[in-house]
Order: C-alpha cells, then sequence, then structure tokens
C-alpha cells in the first residue's frame, strides 16, 4: 500500500469483522529516536495462538469470499524494509493490538497519507463505534474521540449526519494542521 493510512483502514476493517465496538488507533511520530509508531487496538474477538504465528503470512486470512488476506503481511513487509516490525498481541474474547514500527526518517518508509479522509470514512461507515484517534508528533498532540463528540451532540444525533461530517473533517483538518506546527496542508 502507498501509505500508511491505508494500513490503517484495513486493519480497523479486521477489528470491525471481529465485532469490535471500540477502536483506538495511536500514531506517534519521534523524530528525536527516528521512530514512527502506528499501533491499532480492538475490543474485538481477538486471534487465537495458532491464528496469531500463521496471520502474517499473504496465504491467511478468515475471510470467505477470498483465501488470500494481504494487510498484515503487507504492513509487516513495510515496516521491516524500514528498519522495524509488526507486534501482535491478541486475547480471545478482549481484542487485538497490532503495533508498527518504522525508522520515521528511512526513505523507503511510505507517508502517512490523508489520515483525515481515512477517518472520516471510518466514522461515516461506522457511526456506532467508539473509535479513538491519538496522533503525537514530537511534544505536539491530536486526540479525536467519538464518544466525546457523541455526548456533546447529544445521542440522537448520528456522527454520520451531512453537517456534523462536515464540522469533523473541518476539526481535523484544523487539529492536524496544528500537529504539524500549522503549517497548512503540509503531511509528512
Amino acid at each position: 500500500m502507498e501509505e500508511l493510512s491505508l494500513h490503517i483502514l484495513d486493519l480497523v476493517q479486521n477489528s470491525l469483522g471481529a465485532s469490535a465496538t471500540k477502536v483506538e488507533i495511536h500514531i506517534e511520530e519521534d523524530v528525536s529516536r527516528d521512530r514512527f509508531l502506528l499501533e491499532v487496538r480492538d475490543n474485538g474477538g481477538g486471534m487465537t495462538k495458532e491464528f496469531v504465528e500463521e496471520v502474517l503470512s499473504p496465504f491467511t486470512t478468515t475471510r470467505t469470499t477470498r483465501r488470500v488476506g494481504l494487510g498484515l503481511s503487507l504492513l509487516d513487509m513495510a515496516a521491516q524494509r524500514c528498519g522495524g516490525g509488526v507486534e501482535i498481541d491478541t486475547e480471545l474474547g478482549k481484542g487485538t493490538r497490532i503495533r508498527a514500527v518504522f525508522q520515521h526518517s528511512h526513505w523507503d518508509r511510505a507517508p502517512l497519507g490523508d489520515i483525515g479522509a481515512t477517518l472520516m470514512t471510518i466514522i461515516a461507515a461506522n457511526p456506532e463505534i467508539h473509535l479513538i484517534y491519538e496522533h503525537r508528533v514530537g511534544e505536539r498532540i491530536f486526540i479525536l474521540d467519538t464518544e466525546e463528540i457523541k455526548d456533546a451532540l447529544g445521542r440522537d444525533i448520528p456522527l454520520n449526519n451531512m453537517a456534523v461530517l462536515g464540522w469533523l473533517e473541518e476539526y481535523m483538518a484544523q487539529g492536524l494542521d496544528e500537529l504539524y506546527g500549522g503549517e497548512e496542508g503540509w503531511r509528512p
């Protein structure tokens, strides 16, 4: 995949396929330590130890529509190519944590991409899930928590309401611009 945000979308789709009702996405860009961390946690069904041992293979999937699953194996290959790797922590019935680490400055590290559009896609298609997005760049942090937004709006207004989606898009754009030092339109 050309952008890390597409890997995030794939991981969240896996979480939702495992019946997750809460998904947390954490990104940490630590230039001083030359590290880029991407983590997705969920409260879904988890995986068996046997499946975890095979899940980084491109020929392992839980889907019944096809026999090939590439998402995690592609993420692992991308991380390894950039001096890192993927760790999987999971427990049946309690959820899964996927953690990918990259050398931040590695010339082969894919850009994060349009994370705002990725988050909007997740929220618009799944307004009922509790999504937490936390992104750190140095000392700056941007957090989006859909439960806080639902509480502020009132529970009778869905997050995929067109007016709410418009506000969310502006909120995320402003938050991400501030995260990167106010350089509007700049993304890694």
